[in-house]
């Protein structure tokens, strides 16, 4: 396996580079560490995270299953389209592969820095700014990728509430029904979450779309955000899931709204917003997620329509 991931380093950067030491990095994710996992066999295996060097040139390296590699191509490409079109920086990806049984992808190997005031507002001016970019004209992206480990529906669409109420709820709930969990009637579930984002008035621009302070950080006087699940929606997807699993700094909020306000009814949508991201856990980790899924779904059910 080291072999095959040296390989790639030196084929794709057309130098030499040999392993002269790797450290290991624990990266388990906070939401899976407070409770037991209800679906054990559902739950994929934690990448394994590695500092790699040749003595000059350091890397991040994740490592897998094989069958991982689809998940890291679509993970490679968003970061890709991250560095292209959005002024946040990324980590650059110079590798991916696999060896006999393991998929793996290389990235920089960034230090990062405690986080500054300044830096979180710069991170909002920074989101704002990359939700700008809106020239696709449609919502979706160029193919299906994943939410942690769950597939991620994205085809084309014009209509933005159809697309997140049937590509992200209605997908959501359909996988729930699969392991015999049932929130209520698809169908039903379904219009009232269309319902509630009805009468916004949305441009596709470019996401994040898995957007938590685990996937953001600071290397010196640099905001950063990685593990991207990227697609064209609306803007505000990125801003409700900041607020979902640990609200982000007051100056983070302030440096968004200086850029690019949000629009009246953001707290309604917020909750539909992020009710697709507690499915996905529901569906991923089951236990505390199922219960907050149907507490949720009461609060959007008693959402005043406009």
């Amino acid at each position: 396996m080291w072999h095959s991931i040296e390989q790639a380093i030196s084929v794709e950067t057309g130098k030499s580079f040999y392993i002269s030491e790797k450290k290991e990095i624990s990266t388990r994710p906070a939401s899976s560490s407070s409770f037991t996992c209800s679906y054990d066999n559902k739950e994929p295996p934690p990448n394994l995270s590695f500092k790699i060097t040749d003595g000059h040139r350091s890397y991040f390296l994740k490592i897998n299953n094989k069958d991982y590699l689809e998940n890291f191509q679509a993970e490679a490409y968003s970061l890709k389209q991250l560095n292209s079109l959005a002024n946040i920086a990324s980590p650059n990806v110079t590798a991916i592969g696999t060896s006999l049984d393991k998929s793996f992808l290389v990235l920089d190997y960034i230090d990062f820095s405690k986080a500054k005031p300044m830096l979180w507002y710069q991170l909002g001016q920074q989101l704002a700014q990359m939700h700008y970019e809106n020239r696709h004209g449609q919502f979706g992206w160029q193919h299906d990728n994943f939410i942690g480990s769950t597939i991620q529906p994205n085809h084309w669409s014009s209509n933005w509430t159809t697309f997140f109420s049937d590509q992200r709820i209605a997908w959501q709930l359909q996988l729930l029904s699969e392991r015999s969990i049932m929130l209520g009637n698809i169908e039903h579930i379904t219009q009232v979450c269309h319902d509630a984002l009805l009468h916004h008035q949305v441009s596709p621009c470019l996401v994040h779309g898995d957007l938590w302070q685990g996937n953001t950080g600071f290397s010196g006087e640099k905001a950063m955000i990685f593990d991207p699940a990227c697609y064209y929606g609306d803007r505000e997807v990125d801003i409700a899931m900041t607020e979902l699993f640990g609200h982000f700094p007051d100056d983070f909020y302030h440096g968004y709204q200086a850029e690019y306000p949000l629009d009246d009814g953001y707290e309604q949508r917020k909750l539909v917003y992020n009710f697709y991201h507690i499915l996905n856990h529901a569906n991923i980790f089951g236990g505390i997620y199922i219960d907050q899924a149907k507490a949720t779904l009461s609060r959007i059910m008693s959402l005043p329509l406009h």
